[in-house]
């Protein structure tokens, strides 16, 4: 959720949504995201919309309240949705979660039963930093109905970590994912490669680190340098190295080899599984062209391809609620042209990749160059009639995507 937010026409003061897309509520999965934005520090590299406690005032969504704020737009979801069915996922991100204390996290939780309800199954996630959990709010949260947790790693060296500002100690890394396992929940870590500084060999002993501890799903994203943090101002001056394309290209090699022989399959470009039950549920919902509503300050909502955008700063969302209007900045309805080219762009990231029925007639054409130049399998396409990226092409995706879409 970059801090940004988009340009978009105004949202209704009400939140009311086309009975057209309301209709696809009952034909797509549902899910529920709330953003938690406060953060003891910002790391360097972070765009998300986040604050410190120093840099918000007594009034307003606080640590201490936001619960509560979070728990209105819940109520206030349940009035514009109506009987959106059961929650299948919920997503508790941001930010970092677990600076909440974990009765507030369930709260939010029984928020969304008392609105919605919860499948059977439900997939149930919290971010958590390692530093900010215990064994006893771990178990206070699966008493809660929480199913998973997603443990902010990042790297297991400390010099990799600095680069980052990231504050935790790398033994805790290990220590919140036994006590996570301990409480019966699943659990995931989050790596990141490319980090300025970080060699190969440096990589190698974050993969075998994540690997050692045995979780149910890795995920690692490419460092990606966004404007407005404090590591591209670094980048600029020129204190430290811009992240090269051929660096994270090799990095992102020896993830899937690693991975791979580790017993974790690749599901999505980034994320990788021990088995399909594993996988996360509720992004699987973002690339499936599912609907969600995203509770909290700056985040982000989609039904029936309308998606909109809360105010950022937590004093104007808790204010926008408790005046009993929707905290929605704006929002704007997406074209066949932008929906489509949406279910191209994240169909063809997904291991069962795309139908190629679903291209159109120049995805099509752009096949048969695609699988010469061993960007895409040619047995799935063959076979299966179905466009699956190869490594090669998982590492050249946007160049795929752009030629399936009939540009250069």
């Amino acid at each position: 959720m970059p801090s940004t937010l988009p340009e978009g026409d105004p949202a209704p003061p009400d939140g009311a949504l086309p009975d057209a897309a309301l209709a696809t509520l009952a034909e797509r999965p549902f899910g529920i995201y709330l953003h938690v934005p406060f953060c003891s520090v910002r790391c360097g590299y972070c765009d998300f919309n986040t604050y410190t406690l120093t840099e918000l005032g007594a009034d307003g969504a606080s640590v201490a309240t936001f619960a509560d704020a979070a728990v209105g737009e819940l109520r206030f979801a349940g009035g514009v949705l109506g009987h959106a069915g059961p929650a299948e996922t919920v997503f508790i991100g941001g930010g970092t979660p677990t600076m909440l204390a974990p009765d507030d996290l369930v709260r939010m939780l029984d928020g969304v039963r008392e609105v919605f309800g919860l499948a059977p199954e439900a997939e149930v996630t919290t971010e958590a930093n390692p530093d900010s959990v215990t064994r006893e709010g771990l178990e206070r949260l699966a008493e809660g109905g929480f199913t998973r947790v997603s443990v902010g790693m990042q790297s297991a060296v400390p010099h990799v970590l600095r680069v980052l500002d990231r504050t935790h100690e790398p033994a805790n890394v290990s220590r919140a994912v036994e006590a996570a396992r301990a409480a019966g929940l699943h659990t995931s870590v989050d790596l990141i490669y490319g980090t300025p500084g970080e060699s190969v060999a440096d990589w190698r002993t974050s993969l075998d680190a994540a690997v050692a501890l045995e979780p149910d799903h890795i995920s690692a994203y490419a460092l990606v340098v966004e404007e407005g943090t404090r590591l591209a101002a670094q980048v600029r001056r020129g204190q430290v190295p811009a992240p090269e394309d051929d660096d994270e290209a090799a990095k992102y090699e020896l993830a899937d080899e690693v991975l791979e022989a580790a017993g974790y399959a690749w599901y999505e470009v980034s994320n990788w599984a021990r088995t399909p039950q594993a996988r996360c549920r509720h992004n699987e919902g973002y690339w499936a062209d599912g609907n969600w509503w995203g509770v909290g300050p700056g985040a982000h909502s989609h039904v029936g391809g309308v998606r909109w955008w809360n105010v950022k700063h937590p004093n104007a969302y808790a204010g926008r609620l408790a005046s009993g209007v929707s905290p929605a900045a704006g929002r704007e309805t997406l074209t066949a042209d932008q929906r489509y080219d949406e279910r191209v762009l994240l169909g063809v990231r997904l291991v069962e990749g795309l139908p190629i029925t679903d291209l159109r007639g120049e995805g099509r054409a752009a096949v048969a160059g695609l699988i010469a130049d061993g960007l895409v399998d040619g047995s799935a396409a063959l076979r299966r009639q179905r466009v699956v990226l190869t490594r090669q092409g998982r590492l050249l995706a946007d160049t795929a995507v752009r030629r399936l879409l009939g540009l250069r």
